[in-house]
């Protein structure tokens, strides 16, 4: 191997934790991710015909190979075992020569079962000395948490509600100085005038203005950040269960850090009752005292008396929400949450582990990292079993898992089909390989925790939550979890974001990250190209982190009021 593959392969060994991956020396063109894989990935596009030598092993490609894929690095007969990131990852369908491009004509889903066991793990934390004494800025809460925000919240505990939140909407944003000039208002008035014009057949041919930029924010509150407005379909008609599971999302939203205050809209008679709501504010927080005003509707009366009387409480509320200030506060008070979507083939191989080490950096901090997308660790499960801090966390673990995938198969699907067209198209062909690279933005710390949804995080370290692995829902229940923060690796590109917390987007490969650099904040293609190391971005990215907690950057997602929230229906959604 060249110096320049040597030096690469010494900067990526966190790609499996131990063992170290290995390149063709040619300008990084492929990648043998651990030493046991029977794949190579494609670094770049590959023509037919072509030979490549990688461990002293020569490989010709029998087909062209795109980009992000994979092939064969021996014959497969069918039925044969494959292996990636030291895992086994699918099995052959058919007879796949070496140097065959791997496909889901060939390839099939295929994972190790686990066997929850006594074991020892032995970590070795990163060097954090340098951010031992590092600090952020953000909002000291009473139960000693720390907010990255201050956002007031106004939320439905039934979809009854959800029109009354629309006109507490209109009648708030813009009054409150939130609301944001609609950079297309020109294009659409160009447009409408080619029509009035009788120039419809040369509308596709017309470059439109340039959008202005938004009108800068004036808020007559400047110490909250937002008013935020939740809807969702849920609240009643669903079982009981559902109705739980809400208020215990709902109250992880509004117990929040990031979060001053809130108004609550019931219509009366609802299965996601008030009481059942406040229940769930004191599980999660008990003595809980921020403002939180519930009104009930069919108690109040017509329209206009609850929205009056929201009106008043909401800036009122508000009012004692702008006397909180950013202060200081050490890095162990960081909750990120870590999510993926829109994945492609070089997620596993530059954002998650870059992602990992990150983690691996908090924790070794005393922060918290949550990671979720149960689906998503199907393959990988006897890994993450292993450093579970003791056997009852490991045996949770286990339990949901199988709970989960049982569920699925029930509905008439599996975990085998959650990659989606994009994964594939893009080199995620079984749900083992996808769940194997989804797992690095776990790092290599120890589990100190498991909860199920919508359980709250409240030990230090990595924790374990079930989530399915739809990027909303996964981070909506992130967020509900507790995480100020929340990273999202993509390679596709998606502009998922969060009512009241932060989500920053990181980019596996840097085309993506120039070609939809509007919803895109932080850049991992270099380590694909090799002008970067793992280390060195997950350096930068807690930086970056540290910066969007303190207030001093804003991401793309809270720029564009991005603003998803989907609550899960149990054993719907992968």
């Amino acid at each position: 191997m060249s110096v320049y593959g040597i030096v690469q392969a010494k900067l990526l060994s966190r790609l499996v934790g131990r063992g170290r991956p290995t390149y063709s020396p040619n300008h990084m063109k492929l990648l043998k991710v651990a030493p046991a894989d029977t794949v190579i990935v494609a670094l770049t596009n590959l023509e037919k015909g072509e030979t490549h030598r990688l461990d002293g092993e020569a490989y010709t490609l029998t087909e062209a190979i795109p980009a992000k894929h994979k092939f064969a690095a021996r014959d497969f007969a069918p039925g044969d075992a494959i292996t990636m990131y030291g895992v086994l990852v699918g099995k052959a369908q058919t007879a796949i020569p070496k140097g065959s491009w791997l496909t889901t004509f060939n390839t099939k889903h295929a994972a190790s079962s686990l066997a929850v066991r006594d074991s020892h793990y032995d970590w070795t934390a990163p060097d954090v000395s340098t951010y031992r004494d590092a600090t952020f800025r953000g909002f000291q809460r009473s139960d000693g948490s720390v907010g990255t925000a201050n956002y007031w919240l106004v939320v439905p505990l039934v979809f009854c509600e959800n029109r009354n939140v629309g006109v507490l909407e209109d009648a708030l944003t813009n009054a409150l100085g939130y609301e944001t000039a609609t950079p297309y208002e020109s294009k659409v008035a160009k447009i409408l005038a080619m029509l009035a014009g009788g120039q419809a057949e040369d509308i596709l041919q017309t470059d439109l203005p340039t959008a202005p930029k938004a009108k800068p924010v004036s808020p007559v509150f400047p110490n909250v950040d937002g008013i935020k407005f939740i809807t969702h379909q849920m609240g009643c008609g669903g079982t009981r269960q559902d109705a739980q599971a809400l208020c215990g999302l709902l109250a992880g939203y509004i117990t929040h850090p990031n979060v001053a205050g809130a108004t609550v809209l019931s219509l009366g008679c609802q299965n996601a009752e008030e009481s059942l709501l406040a229940g769930e504010i004191q599980k999660r927080a008990p003595g809980f005292d921020r403002p939180v005003y519930v009104l009930n509707h069919q108690t109040i009366g017509s329209e206009e008396a609850v929205i009056d009387l929201a009106l008043k409480q909401t800036l009122l509320g508000m009012q004692q929400a702008n006397t909180e200030r950013r202060t200081s506060a050490p890095l162990a008070k960081l909750c990120v949450g870590l999510e993926c979507g829109g994945s492609d083939g070089f997620s596993g191989i530059s954002a998650n582990p870059t992602l990992g080490y990150f983690s691996d950096m908090l924790v070794a901090l005393g922060g918290q990292v949550i990671l979720s997308e149960f689906p998503e660790l199907c393959g990988v499960e006897q890994n993450l079993a292993d450093r579970c801090v003791d056997r009852p966390t490991a045996d949770r673990f286990a339990h949901l898992m199988a709970t989960y995938s049982q569920r699925a198969i029930e509905a008439g699907s599996g975990f085998d089909m959650n990659p989606s067209p994009g994964n594939i198209k893009d080199g995620l062909i079984t749900d083992a390989i996808k769940s194997a690279g989804a797992a690095k933005k776990g790092g290599t710390s120890p589990v100190t925790d498991v909860i199920d949804y919508p359980e709250k995080a409240t030990k230090p370290g990595l924790t374990l939550l079930c989530t399915p692995g739809n990027d909303v829902e996964s981070t909506t229940a992130e967020v509900a979890a507790g995480a100020t923060v929340v990273l999202f690796t993509t390679g596709l590109g998606t502009p998922t974001g969060n009512p009241i917390a932060p989500v920053v987007k990181v980019a596996s490969n840097t085309k993506l990250y120039r070609k939809m650099n509007d919803i895109m904040d932080f850049d991992t293609g270099g380590i694909i190209d090799g002008s970067e190391t793992i280390e060195q971005a997950a350096h930068r990215l807690l930086d970056f982190v540290v910066s969007v907690a303190s207030g001093d950057t804003t991401v793309k997602a809270v720029l564009n009021s991005q603003d998803d929230f989907i609550p899960w229906k149990r054993g719907v959604s992968l």
